[in-house]
Protein backbone atom coordinates (compact mmCIF):
# COMPACT_ATOMS: atom_id res chain seq x y z
CA UNK A 1 0.00 0.00 0.00
CA UNK A 2 1.33 3.41 -1.01
CA UNK A 3 0.35 6.74 0.54
CA UNK A 4 -0.38 9.41 -2.05
CA UNK A 5 -1.47 12.22 0.27
CA UNK A 6 -2.15 13.07 3.89
CA UNK A 7 -3.99 16.21 4.97
CA UNK A 8 -4.90 17.54 8.41
CA UNK A 9 -8.04 19.63 8.30
CA UNK A 10 -9.71 21.30 11.26
CA UNK A 11 -11.99 18.25 11.47
CA UNK A 12 -9.86 15.18 10.84
CA UNK A 13 -6.88 13.47 9.30
CA UNK A 14 -7.51 12.47 5.67
CA UNK A 15 -5.32 10.05 3.73
CA UNK A 16 -5.32 8.87 0.12
CA UNK A 17 -3.76 5.48 -0.62
CA UNK A 18 -3.09 3.29 -3.61
CA UNK A 19 -2.98 -0.48 -3.22
CA UNK A 20 -2.86 -3.64 -5.28
CA UNK A 21 -5.75 -5.13 -3.36
CA UNK A 22 -8.76 -3.89 -1.44
CA UNK A 23 -10.81 -6.07 0.89
CA UNK A 24 -9.07 -9.11 -0.54
CA UNK A 25 -9.73 -8.23 -4.20
CA UNK A 26 -6.70 -7.98 -6.44
CA UNK A 27 -6.40 -4.95 -8.73
CA UNK A 28 -5.24 -1.36 -8.65
CA UNK A 29 -7.25 0.72 -6.20
CA UNK A 30 -7.13 4.25 -4.90
CA UNK A 31 -9.08 5.07 -1.75
CA UNK A 32 -9.75 7.83 0.75
CA UNK A 33 -9.77 7.22 4.48
CA UNK A 34 -10.51 9.39 7.53
CA UNK A 35 -8.08 8.86 10.42
CA UNK A 36 -8.03 5.12 11.13
CA UNK A 37 -11.67 4.63 10.23
CA UNK A 38 -13.37 2.83 7.37
CA UNK A 39 -12.66 3.58 3.73
CA UNK A 40 -14.81 6.57 2.71
CA UNK A 41 -14.50 6.14 -1.05
CA UNK A 42 -12.61 3.92 -3.48
CA UNK A 43 -11.81 3.92 -7.20
CA UNK A 44 -10.77 1.08 -9.48
CA UNK A 45 -7.93 2.71 -11.42
CA UNK A 46 -8.34 0.22 -14.29
CA UNK A 47 -12.08 0.93 -14.55
CA UNK A 48 -12.81 4.29 -12.86
CA UNK A 49 -16.56 4.14 -13.57
CA UNK A 50 -16.97 0.85 -11.74
CA UNK A 51 -18.44 1.33 -8.27
CA UNK A 52 -16.15 -0.49 -5.87
CA UNK A 53 -17.79 -0.27 -2.45
CA UNK A 54 -20.99 -2.13 -1.61
CA UNK A 55 -22.88 0.67 0.12
CA UNK A 56 -22.99 3.13 -2.82
CA UNK A 57 -24.02 0.25 -5.10
CA UNK A 58 -26.89 -0.56 -2.73
CA UNK A 59 -27.93 3.10 -2.44
CA UNK A 60 -27.91 3.48 -6.22
CA UNK A 61 -30.17 0.44 -6.52
CA UNK A 62 -32.60 1.89 -3.96
CA UNK A 63 -32.71 5.19 -5.86
CA UNK A 64 -33.31 3.51 -9.20
CA UNK A 65 -35.89 1.14 -7.73
CA UNK A 66 -37.96 3.76 -5.91
CA UNK A 67 -38.09 6.48 -8.57
CA UNK A 68 -35.85 6.15 -11.64
CA UNK A 69 -37.15 9.43 -13.04
CA UNK A 70 -35.94 11.41 -10.02
CA UNK A 71 -34.29 14.78 -10.65
CA UNK A 72 -33.24 16.49 -7.41
CA UNK A 73 -31.05 15.05 -4.64
CA UNK A 74 -29.62 16.64 -1.49
CA UNK A 75 -26.62 14.74 -0.15
CA UNK A 76 -24.77 15.34 3.12
CA UNK A 77 -21.20 14.02 2.95
CA UNK A 78 -19.20 14.11 -0.27
CA UNK A 79 -16.46 11.49 0.11
CA UNK A 80 -15.07 11.07 -3.41
CA UNK A 81 -18.43 11.79 -5.08
CA UNK A 82 -19.24 8.24 -6.21
CA UNK A 83 -23.04 8.48 -6.27
CA UNK A 84 -23.18 11.97 -7.79
CA UNK A 85 -20.70 10.91 -10.48
CA UNK A 86 -22.85 7.89 -11.33
CA UNK A 87 -25.92 10.10 -11.73
CA UNK A 88 -24.05 12.93 -13.47
CA UNK A 89 -27.14 14.03 -15.43
CA UNK A 90 -29.25 14.47 -12.27
CA UNK A 91 -29.33 17.59 -10.11
CA UNK A 92 -27.28 16.98 -6.97
CA UNK A 93 -26.64 19.51 -4.23
CA UNK A 94 -23.94 18.16 -1.93
CA UNK A 95 -23.05 19.52 1.51
CA UNK A 96 -19.51 18.81 2.70
CA UNK A 97 -18.22 20.38 5.89
CA UNK A 98 -14.54 19.71 5.15
CA UNK A 99 -13.04 21.61 2.23
CA UNK A 100 -10.01 19.28 2.22
CA UNK A 101 -12.27 16.34 1.30
CA UNK A 102 -13.48 18.19 -1.79
CA UNK A 103 -9.93 19.18 -2.75
CA UNK A 104 -8.70 15.60 -2.55
CA UNK A 105 -11.67 14.27 -4.49
CA UNK A 106 -10.80 16.65 -7.33
CA UNK A 107 -7.07 15.98 -7.22
CA UNK A 108 -7.06 12.18 -6.89
CA UNK A 109 -10.53 10.90 -7.84
CA UNK A 110 -11.43 12.88 -10.97
CA UNK A 111 -14.36 14.77 -9.41
CA UNK A 112 -15.10 17.69 -11.73
CA UNK A 113 -18.71 18.73 -11.07
CA UNK A 114 -19.52 22.06 -9.47
CA UNK A 115 -22.28 20.94 -7.11
CA UNK A 116 -20.58 20.77 -3.69
CA UNK A 117 -21.19 23.46 -1.07
CA UNK A 118 -18.86 23.72 1.92
CA UNK A 119 -20.75 23.91 5.19
CA UNK A 120 -22.80 22.02 7.76
CA UNK A 121 -25.32 19.82 5.97
CA UNK A 122 -28.18 20.42 8.38
CA UNK A 123 -27.80 24.20 8.15
CA UNK A 124 -27.57 24.13 4.35
CA UNK A 125 -30.62 21.88 4.07
CA UNK A 126 -32.56 24.23 6.34
CA UNK A 127 -32.13 26.97 3.74
CA UNK A 128 -33.58 24.88 0.91
CA UNK A 129 -37.20 25.22 -0.21
CA UNK A 130 -39.95 22.86 0.92
CA UNK A 131 -40.94 19.83 -1.18
CA UNK A 132 -37.84 20.22 -3.35
CA UNK A 133 -35.97 16.90 -3.29
CA UNK A 134 -36.72 13.38 -4.49
CA UNK A 135 -34.00 11.96 -2.24
CA UNK A 136 -32.01 13.11 0.76
CA UNK A 137 -28.89 11.01 1.39
CA UNK A 138 -27.08 11.22 4.71
CA UNK A 139 -23.52 9.88 4.45
CA UNK A 140 -21.74 12.01 7.03
CA UNK A 141 -19.26 10.76 9.60
CA UNK A 142 -17.03 12.11 12.34
CA UNK A 143 -14.78 10.15 14.68
CA UNK A 144 -17.84 9.69 16.89
CA UNK A 145 -20.01 8.46 14.01
CA UNK A 146 -22.97 10.21 12.39
CA UNK A 147 -23.18 13.79 13.74
CA UNK A 148 -25.70 13.90 16.59
CA UNK A 149 -27.67 16.87 15.26
CA UNK A 150 -28.40 14.89 12.07
CA UNK A 151 -30.05 12.06 14.00
CA UNK A 152 -32.68 14.00 15.95
CA UNK A 153 -36.46 14.14 15.68
CA UNK A 154 -36.21 17.79 14.67
CA UNK A 155 -33.73 17.03 11.88
CA UNK A 156 -35.78 14.18 10.46
CA UNK A 157 -38.90 16.36 10.57
CA UNK A 158 -37.01 18.91 8.49
CA UNK A 159 -35.97 16.27 5.96
CA UNK A 160 -39.60 15.27 5.54
CA UNK A 161 -40.53 18.87 4.85
CA UNK A 162 -37.77 19.24 2.23
CA UNK A 163 -38.73 16.05 0.37
CA UNK A 164 -41.35 15.88 -2.34
CA UNK A 165 -44.45 13.80 -1.68
CA UNK A 166 -43.23 10.22 -1.79
CA UNK A 167 -39.58 11.24 -1.43
CA UNK A 168 -37.12 9.11 0.52
CA UNK A 169 -34.30 9.64 2.99
CA UNK A 170 -31.40 7.15 2.80
CA UNK A 171 -28.86 6.96 5.64
CA UNK A 172 -25.49 5.21 5.62
CA UNK A 173 -24.56 4.03 9.12
CA UNK A 174 -22.01 1.92 10.96
CA UNK A 175 -22.98 -0.08 14.02
CA UNK A 176 -24.10 -3.40 15.44
CA UNK A 177 -27.24 -5.17 14.28
CA UNK A 178 -28.00 -6.32 17.82
CA UNK A 179 -28.32 -4.16 20.95
CA UNK A 180 -26.81 -1.04 19.40
CA UNK A 181 -28.53 1.71 21.36
CA UNK A 182 -27.63 4.49 18.91
CA UNK A 183 -28.65 2.58 15.77
CA UNK A 184 -31.93 1.53 17.41
CA UNK A 185 -32.56 5.12 18.51
CA UNK A 186 -31.92 6.53 15.02
CA UNK A 187 -34.29 3.94 13.54
CA UNK A 188 -36.98 4.63 16.14
CA UNK A 189 -36.68 8.38 15.67
CA UNK A 190 -37.13 7.98 11.92
CA UNK A 191 -40.26 5.91 12.54
CA UNK A 192 -41.78 8.82 14.44
CA UNK A 193 -41.63 10.94 11.27
CA UNK A 194 -42.00 8.49 8.38
CA UNK A 195 -44.70 5.89 7.79
CA UNK A 196 -42.39 3.30 6.22
CA UNK A 197 -38.85 2.29 7.20
CA UNK A 198 -36.52 -0.51 6.13
CA UNK A 199 -33.01 -1.45 7.28
CA UNK A 200 -30.26 -3.40 5.52
CA UNK A 201 -26.84 -4.61 6.64
CA UNK A 202 -23.78 -6.24 5.23
CA UNK A 203 -23.49 -9.72 6.75
CA UNK A 204 -20.99 -10.33 9.52
CA UNK A 205 -19.72 -13.15 11.66
CA UNK A 206 -21.43 -12.00 14.83
CA UNK A 207 -24.32 -9.65 15.67
CA UNK A 208 -21.95 -7.68 17.91
CA UNK A 209 -19.60 -6.89 14.99
CA UNK A 210 -19.55 -3.32 13.68
CA UNK A 211 -20.81 -3.34 10.12
CA UNK A 212 -22.16 -1.12 7.38
CA UNK A 213 -25.93 -0.52 7.47
CA UNK A 214 -28.36 1.40 5.30
CA UNK A 215 -31.63 2.72 6.71
CA UNK A 216 -34.27 4.15 4.38
CA UNK A 217 -37.53 5.90 5.23
CA UNK A 218 -40.46 7.39 3.34
CA UNK A 219 -44.16 8.07 3.56
CA UNK A 220 -44.75 5.56 0.78
CA UNK A 221 -43.93 1.87 0.42
CA UNK A 222 -40.19 1.28 -0.11
CA UNK A 223 -39.11 -1.13 -2.84
CA UNK A 224 -35.89 -3.17 -2.93
CA UNK A 225 -34.64 -6.27 -4.74
CA UNK A 226 -32.24 -8.05 -2.41
CA UNK A 227 -30.33 -9.62 -5.29
CA UNK A 228 -29.38 -6.08 -6.39
CA UNK A 229 -28.35 -4.83 -2.93
CA UNK A 230 -24.62 -5.60 -3.33
CA UNK A 231 -24.64 -8.18 -0.54
CA UNK A 232 -26.78 -6.19 1.91
CA UNK A 233 -29.48 -8.24 3.62
CA UNK A 234 -32.64 -6.92 5.22
CA UNK A 235 -32.63 -6.81 9.01
CA UNK A 236 -35.04 -6.01 11.82
CA UNK A 237 -33.85 -3.39 14.26
CA UNK A 238 -35.12 -3.12 17.81
CA UNK A 239 -36.92 -0.06 19.10
CA UNK A 240 -34.98 2.49 21.11
CA UNK A 241 -35.37 5.97 22.49
CA UNK A 242 -36.30 9.04 20.46
CA UNK A 243 -33.36 11.39 19.89
CA UNK A 244 -34.25 15.00 20.63
CA UNK A 245 -32.33 18.14 19.75
CA UNK A 246 -30.21 19.63 22.51
CA UNK A 247 -31.61 23.05 21.63
CA UNK A 248 -35.13 24.33 21.93
CA UNK A 249 -36.46 25.43 18.53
Amino acid sequence: MYQLAKEYSQYQEITVYEANQLFGRIGKYRFLQFSEHAVQGAMDMKDPKRIVLEYPRAIIHLMEMNGPSFEHVFMIGHGIGTIANHFSKKQFRIAEIDEKVLELSRMYFEYVMDNVVIGDGAELLKNEGANRFDYIILDAFTEAGTPHHMTTLQFFRMTRDKLKAGGLIIINLFGKTNNDHLINAIYTTLKEIYMYTRAFSLPGGDASDIRNMIVIASNRVIEAELRSMAGFVEIELALGHIIMSEFVE
